[in-house]
């Protein structure tokens, strides 16, 4: 029950802040491709591999804080359904070239992000791990 709180109150904060990111308007940009929800799911894929990497090699982070971040607030965050929706409307439309484009770049940059997510939290994990042992050299130089 505890997970599925967890999960539904993150859930909460990441569709508001997704409505909210959607919802602002780029007055310079006259293009096709709707980079607002790209943006989001970059954003959201980074997230997602930097936060499940940590979380993999630091196993002091609690399942129910991991889970509300990464299928609650991230969950709800990024939005494949809308970028179907949006790929459908540029099709409708016969923005053939927009459409492969915005797919195009939603794969690779999206994959991209994920791969850069994964390296900032190894590096991350790795000084964690620095300073935690220098941490206990000293308590143990101290106990002597």
């Amino acid at each position: 029950m505890k997970k599925c709180i967890y999960v539904g109150v993150f859930a909460f904060f990441g569709a508001m802040l997704r409505f909210f990111v959607k919802n602002i308007h780029l007055y310079n940009y006259k293009g096709a491709i709707p980079v607002n929800t790209l943006f989001i799911n970059l954003i959201g894929s980074f997230l997602m591999a930097l936060i499940l990497t940590i979380s993999l090699e630091v196993k002091e982070i609690k399942e129910e804080l991991r889970l509300g971040l990464t299928t609650g607030f991230l969950g709800a965050f990024t939005t494949f359904s809308t970028l179907c929706k949006e790929l459908v409307k540029l099709l409708q439309s016969r923005m053939y070239f927009s459409a492969l484009s915005y797919l195009t770049m939603s794969i690779i940059f999206g994959l991209s992000a994920a791969y850069l997510g994964v390296i900032v939290a190894r590096k991350a994990v790795s000084r964690i791990i620095v300073i935690k042992s220098a941490a206990e050299d000293d308590s143990k130089e101290d106990a002597v």
